[in-house]
């Protein structure tokens, strides 16, 4: 086979692999979620509980008008609801103790975090040969990192279900896996039987962990907090948000996967792709603005970050509707060999289609910068700092199609084979159809 044969079909292989799915992870939720640990300790006549809360920006945000003492007089009332003991079977009286901490360490774009500590008790009426359960069922609808940990007592000999050690220090750092996947422990075992203060429990796995404190610093909402803060030159903190928003697009999830193989399977022009990253940028702004309405005005009927499976969803199936559009074009052309008349067809129905499912899913980033920006009574900036930050996300998507255009424009030149420009485009509109479906897939139990 010639060089230019090969250079025609590694055409193809690219669309191919570039528009497999990005891994689940692309949109973490840290910015929404609710941590919470529980320590226990079992002694001869007593339980002792130990509760941690950490509770990210947004949610915290969303108090922001509340006082402290109902803040906490809240976390108190759902820790005393929902967190119960059972003893051979029996459930027991859990008493909340009056000691309490409610602190609001820094987070991202200068939005404060809330971390609280509970102590609580329950007394052993005989001497301790039981089984006793634990049941964590505090914030059951969100997401975090969820724990129980056992701590050896006084007077006793305990085989744990749970693990002695705790990777997060007590939710004052996460596993580097921990937003993508994050531990679901919300029941224990624990058999009791009287001993010297022994404890057997299984292995706990410690992986590099990742500070959540003052992460004011991290990548845009970072530069929002220095902006608001009058650090720096502004001219200068509005280039470093459209760079953050450039590189950011490259990150797995916005949607240039699907850009490049569309635009190879529809045979796309140099205004194709500016229309594709323009209309990807003004749907993931509108995103962002829609999920701080929700955040500030309907948080008490859905939680924003119950919306992003919705969202996942219905982009897999924008992108299935895209595919099977261009694999039947793909196909019609081929019989009836008028390529560019039903190439232009196609484009005025799908491009605003494919441009909306790319850039359907908000950044949690840019949410957290419009909440700061509320917070701080800078709405004006933390708009231009958005704006500024989606043209980088279109800048880069719109490069990338360019480049897709041209190389296409080459092979074209070249002398392909034209069973090899016929399958090339449907190969990619199959791979998007493919992808679509992986997407809806992964979708449905999240929405379930």
């Amino acid at each position: 086979m010639s060089i230019r044969r090969l250079i025609g079909l590694a055409v193809g292989v690219v669309a191919v692999i570039s528009a497999l799915p990005a891994p689940a992870g692309a949109h973490p939720l840290g910015n929404f979620s609710i941590n919470h640990l529980v320590t226990v300790r079992v002694s001869a006549h007593r339980v002792d509980l130990h509760y941690v809360l950490d509770q990210a920006e947004i949610p915290t945000f969303q108090e922001r008008d509340l006082p402290k003492t109902l803040v906490l007089a809240r976390k108190r009332a759902e820790v005393s609801r929902r967190l119960s003991l059972s003893v051979d079977g029996r459930g027991v009286p859990v008493r909340l103790l009056p000691a309490a901490l409610l602190t609001h360490p820094p987070g991202q774009g200068g939005l404060p975090l809330t971390r609280v500590e509970l102590w609580l008790t329950a007394s052993l009426v005989k001497a301790p040969r039981e089984v006793i359960r634990i049941r964590d069922g505090t914030f059951p609808d969100r997401v975090g990192w969820k724990a129980i940990v056992a701590a050896p007592g006084s007077g006793t000999a305990v085989r744990s279900s749970v693990p002695s050690s705790d990777p997060t220090h007590g939710l004052r750092s996460y596993p580097q896996d921990a937003l993508s996947s994050p531990l679901d422990q919300r029941d224990a075992t624990l058999v009791v039987q009287p001993g010297d203060g022994t404890l057997i429990a299984p292995n706990g796995h410690v992986d590099q962990s990742a500070s959540t404190r003052n992460r004011s610093g991290d990548g845009f909402a970072g530069i929002f907090a220095d902006a608001a803060a009058g650090k720096g030159v502004l001219l200068f903190l509005l280039l470093a948000a459209f760079g953050w928003g450039a590189i950011h697009a490259l990150s797995p999830g916005h949607g240039k996967s699907m850009v490049a193989a569309y635009l190879i399977g529809t045979r796309g022009q140099v205004r194709d792709a500016v229309a594709l990253g323009a209309t990807v940028t003004i749907t993931h702004t509108i995103g962002v603005f829609a999920l701080g309405l929700v955040t500030l005005a309907l948080s008490q009927y859905v939680l924003p970050e119950q919306l992003y499976p919705w969202l996942n969803l219905v982009s897999g199936l924008l992108v299935v509707t895209i595919g099977l559009s261009v694999l039947r074009s793909r196909v019609k052309s081929a019989h009836h060999h008028h390529h560019h008349h039903h190439d232009d067809n196609l484009a005025r129905k799908s491009i605003v289609a494919m441009g909306a499912s790319a850039g359907l899913l908000p950044c949690p980033s840019a949410l957290v910068v419009l909440l700061a920006a509320i917070a701080q009574h800078r709405i004006g900036l933390g708009l231009v700092m958005i704006v500024v930050f989606s043209l980088g996300l279109a800048t880069t998507l719109t490069g990338l199609g360019v480049a897709v255009v041209s190389a296409g424009r080459v092979t074209r030149k070249l002398s392909v084979p034209p069973r090899v420009a016929l399958v090339v485009p449907a190969a990619s509109a199959l791979v998007i159809v493919l992808a679509g479906t992986i997407l809806t897939i992964r979708a449905l139990p999240q929405v379930a």
